[in-house]
């Protein structure tokens, strides 16, 4: 992985794969097929709020263009009553503000004048690369991690910063690192690779959506959290995906519909994706086979993006 990290020039995007959300991979199915055939440390973790204290009154989270926060629609009448019925849940009160914390970072885009979003895009290289050197902001580098083009910021359309603390939050769990790293292993597999930055974008929409939908208020309830629930459900999404994609010997063709049926299973059984998360951890990398040694976890996993915490030597926030 060190034969792209030359060049630091913005050439101009390529178009390799869908960007999140767009109609070509959402789209009618004779679409995505056509497109398918064309491209045959220790400390203890912190809270949310603590990492992002900065951001309540700085331009950490700034939102692009100042947009509103889409909040979940007020449903009237019998679709109200129906909801009350039969629906999720809502969130409780609360919570009110994580969830408009998360959405909050959906909006906010990459930007080069924050160090701290530079210093993000170097952690996940260096975790994914097992590189200690660092890399340009711009280069083929980051088409060898699975975006689009020489620069990550063109494909968070939709998910912001949001999508890069989750791959954040993917490679410096102690936990979660084995399989960030099993998974980005088979995105490079001779016949079975596919984009593994943009799928990692693809799933933080996917979960993003379902906490827009209030699909995921009764765990986040019954957790008292947000952010964490959030984590959980992408790394569980990438879990199902992953053995979904190696057990069935899939191809970059299947993509598009193995996407939807994860998007489906997200929303409607995010229970049993998180039981599916919780079991793999207990029983450790060994089970979904070789994976480098990780560090003991701590003791305690109220985690909410624990990379930016736990970048000590590097961002200087807390």
């Amino acid at each position: 992985m060190n034969g792209g990290a030359g060049g630091s020039e913005r050439p101009e995007e390529r178009q390799r794969f869908p960007p999140p959300g767009s109609s070509r991979l959402w789209g009618r199915t004779g679409s995505c097929r056509r497109w398918c055939r064309e491209r045959s440390r220790p400390r203890v973790m912190r809270s949310v709020r603590s990492c992002s204290e900065r951001g309540r009154n700085g331009r950490l989270w700034k939102r692009s263009g100042q947009r509103k926060l889409r909040a979940p629609r007020r449903r009237q009448g019998l679709a109200a009553l129906l909801r009350f019925l039969f629906g999720p849940p809502r969130l409780q009160p609360q919570l009110r503000g994580e969830q408009e914390l998360a959405l909050a970072m959906a909006q906010c885009a990459l930007d080069d004048n924050e160090s701290v979003h530079m210093r993000i895009l170097q952690t996940i290289y260096k975790k994914l690369t097992r590189s200690r050197l660092g890399c340009p902001r711009y280069g083929a580098h980051w088409e060898e991690l699975g975006f689009q083009g020489t620069d990550p910021g063109t494909d968070l359309r939709g998910t912001g910063m949001l999508a890069l603390m989750q791959l954040l939050f993917f490679v410096m769990d102690p936990q979660m690192l084995p399989l960030a790293l099993d998974i980005f292993r088979l995105s490079q597999h001779e016949t079975q690779e596919f984009p593994f930055g943009i799928m990692s974008v693809n799933i933080t929409r996917i979960v993003l959506q379902a906490l827009r939908e209030e699909r995921l208020s009764r765990e986040c309830n019954r957790r008292q959290q947000v952010i964490a629930v959030l984590n959980d459900l992408y790394a569980a999404a990438f879990l199902r995906l992953y053995r979904t994609w190696k057990g069935q010997h899939k191809t970059i063709a299947d993509s598009c519909f193995l996407l939807k049926e994860l998007e489906l299973s997200t929303k409607r059984k995010p229970k049993q994706l998180l039981k599916s998360l919780e079991a793999f951890v207990s029983r450790g990398p060994t089970a979904e086979g070789p994976a480098p040694p990780s560090p003991p976890s701590p003791s305690s996993r109220e985690l909410s993006f624990t990379g930016l915490c736990d970048l000590e030597g590097e961002l200087r926030l807390v």
